[in-house]
């Protein structure tokens, strides 16, 4: 599975080139078909903004990955973390957002978005433990609000994971490691007839560090067969993901300081959930003379029960807990078409395309539970969410060192709400235009320069579009949100290869959301705020001074304000991100990866007056492959055993005993010194 030399397939951060190593070379249509040649010394493709990029399977292979969410992290500036059990999404940060589960960061997996609107648990919520991350081709990302393409949930960036259609050979891989964890993955590609079958299949335990046993268990299988000739590519995939586990949510500071709990310790013992997300799809691509038409389909069965108690015993007879249900099913397709054009004498490309999304939720649902059995019912409705959207963009080359990209993109939406309080039922619906324009000057000496303006939008949950009354009372008026909210963004950036075997770029950005207004889960309101803009400035560099060793490195800082008279501050915005990785696969078998990961302190709360620590982790991974066939490896993460937290929070609590509720910080450490191995078998 791994190569000779990680040169020889770079699809690098900054050069959105992608490798063909058995994929349909424009599953998303996001980015030209282009081929890397080895060497740093030019730049490749033609993206329309410093901030786009694509990262291989043979850079994914080299990087030390604790859990599958952290695959994510290739987009540079991008944190994941988590503050709950390992079957729960992860939590995102990225461009001085605090993504929560997904909000504003559109995720999809060949095409098919995986954020979930009006999520029991959190608007756009993002849960990618059903990607086995060896079947995993390349992630294309592109961040900002300048691509027709990209809708819903993308203000600050869209990332997408293509599959691969085959494996070189069987591969057959065993891992063991600290704290019961053990995984076992088997993937094979026969011929069959005139295509090929993808079969892979993985399962994986562990108990985390934890005094409470995580018992995290997950099975994910893969099914895909796809074909290729001159004209066509077709590829139909199924995907199975079942997860079960406890939690151990964030603790608060005050019983660590006092030494009444430890760092790993636990307040309720029956936190935990289970997931499933069981999928079809199928992918078609036609070249049709100069142009191609891609057209895609989807269908989704997902569940998600999620037990969790944050705040612990406000109410000191029955406490805290509540039960978060959410059971879907999800149908959606998409069509484009995409042609060179001649206008006049100057060269263009005319991209043009529509899609659909249906979610029928036949329950979102929020229960209050003591040790997981249901007491009271906070609300549960019943969601159809439909989305119609239609996009095009025209590429024009003006001059050799001048071309502009102008789109435009319009998304209408459905929601149609059945409650369990009859005030709170009913239907609604929006529209949003998205224009979009970039200005691409270069290459002169091998450096570009971009320039970048565009509108893009983010849907609140369906339950606040209808909302009259709190539903945890009935007779509270609730105000109702708007269903669709834009954002506006720009960027200045540069990328050049002017130094002899690497790449450097460097954005100026800036995002201004017309509402920070979000559906609270874990309260079952909607809680509304201003007005927010958010800026920063980004550096990335990839270095390949040998064909076997590559060092990258990014740096992210932020500012997130809000206008508000308690405090401009926004909750949980990290400011400041930094990250350092070296990749090595030498001829002589060594191969590995190391990398330093840095997320800065964020306010936790309006006025900034209670902060959060910065977190500092270092992720090693070394291995040697003994024949063609066998290879093994070690892999430390947090080598300096740090005692930094994944999550921070600042919120009020009470524990049993005491007599009121207490302001504190919440927190989520990091995983301990951690060592696992693993030993992979091809045939």
């Amino acid at each position: 599975m791994r190569r000779s030399s990680i040169a020889a397939g770079l699809g690098l951060a900054l050069a959105p080139a992608l490798l063909q190593a058995g994929g349909i070379p424009t599953t998303t249509g996001w980015l030209e078909e282009v081929v890397v040649t080895g060497k740093l010394d030019r730049l490749e493709g033609d993206p329309i903004s410093a901030t786009v990029g694509v990262v291989t399977s043979e850079q994914l292979d080299l990087r030390p990955v604790l859990r599958v969410g952290e695959l994510l992290e290739v987009v540079p500036g991008l944190i994941v973390t988590q503050h709950s059990g390992g079957g729960k999404a992860n939590q995102y940060f990225l461009r001085g957002f605090n993504l929560d589960h997904g909000t504003d960061l559109a995720t999809s997996v060949d095409g098919v978005p995986v954020n979930m609107p009006s999520h029991g648990h959190g608007q756009g919520y993002t849960d990618i433990n059903f990607v086995i991350p060896e079947l995993v081709n390349s992630i294309d990302y592109r961040k900002g609000t300048y691509y027709a393409d990209t809708g819903n949930f993308s203000a600050a960036g869209a990332i997408n994971m293509r599959y691969r259609n085959s494996v070189d050979t069987p591969i057959a891989q065993l891992d063991a490691g600290e704290d019961g964890y053990r995984r076992a993955l088997l993937a094979l590609s026969p011929r069959i007839g005139n295509g090929t079958l993808l079969f892979g299949v993985e399962h994986s335990q562990t108990d985390g560090p934890w005094l409470l046993d995580e018992n995290f268990r997950k099975t994910n299988a893969l099914l895909r067969y796809s074909r290729e000739t001159d004209v066509d590519c077709l590829a139909i995939t199924s995907q199975v993901y079942e997860g079960e586990w406890r939690s151990t949510d964030q603790i608060p500071l005050r019983l660590v300081r006092d030494g009444a709990l430890d760092r790993f310790g636990f307040i309720d013992p029956t936190d935990g959930g289970e997931s499933h997300r069981y999928s079809l799809g199928a992918d078609w691509i036609s070249r049709r003379g100069s142009g191609e038409l891609q057209a895609r389909g989807y269908a989704i069965d997902y569940r998600l029960d999620l037990f969790s108690n944050f705040t612990y015993a406000l109410d000191p007879i029955d406490g805290d807990q509540f039960e978060q249900l959410d059971d879907r099913r999800i149908f959606g397709g998409a069509v484009e078409w995409r042609r060179p054009l001649r206008l006049g004498k100057l060269a263009s490309e005319l991209e043009i395309g529509v899609e659909f999304r249906r979610d029928d939720i036949d329950i979102v649902g929020l229960y209050r539970t003591v040790a997981r059995e249901r007491i009271g019912t906070g609300r549960e409705d019943a969601v159809v969410q439909t989305s119609y959207s239609a996009y095009s963009s025209l590429t024009t080359t003006w001059t050799e060192q001048v071309r502009t990209s102008a789109g435009i993109r319009a998304d209408y939406f459905d929601f149609d709400v059945g409650s369990n309080r009859p005030e709170n039922s009913g239907t609604a619906s929006d529209s949003i235009a998205s224009p979009k324009f970039s200005l691409i000057l270069g290459p002169w000496k091998e450096t570009e320069l971009f320039v970048n303006v565009g509108k893009g939008f983010h849907s609140n949950d369906a339950r606040g579009t209808t909302l009259r009354v709190d539903p945890t009372d009935g007779v509270t008026p609730a105000d109702r949100v708007d269903p669709l909210v834009g954002a506006l963004g720009a960027d200045v950036g540069v990328r050049t290869a002017i130094l002899p075997k690497m790449q450097l770029s460097v954005s100026l950005w800036t995002l201004e959301l017309d509402s920070e207004l979000l559906f609270v889960g874990d309260a079952g309101v909607t809680e509304p705020s201003r007005e927010s803009k958010r800026r920063g400035v980004e550096v990335g560099a990839i270095w390949n001074p040998l064909s076997w060793l590559i060092v990258d490195a990014d740096l992210a800082w932020s500012r997130a304000s809000v206008d508000d008279p308690v405090g401009s501050r926004i909750p949980g915005a990290v400011e400041n991100v930094a990250s350092i990785g070296v990749a090595i696969d030498h001829p002589s078998g060594w191969f590995g990866g190391a990398r330093f990961r840095h997320f800065g302190k964020a306010p936790l709360i309006e006025d900034g007056s209670v902060e959060s620590e910065p977190t500092t982790l270092v992720n090693l991974e070394a291995g040697y492959r003994i024949t063609d066939t066998l290879s093994v490896s070690a892999a430390v993460f947090n080598i300096f055993d740090s005692d930094d937290n994944d999550i921070t929070y600042f919120y009020e609590s009470q524990l049993p005993g005491e007599a009121a509720p207490v302001e504190d910080i919440h927190f989520h450490p990091v995983e301990p010194r951690t060592v696992r191995f693993t030993v992979t078998g091809t045939f």
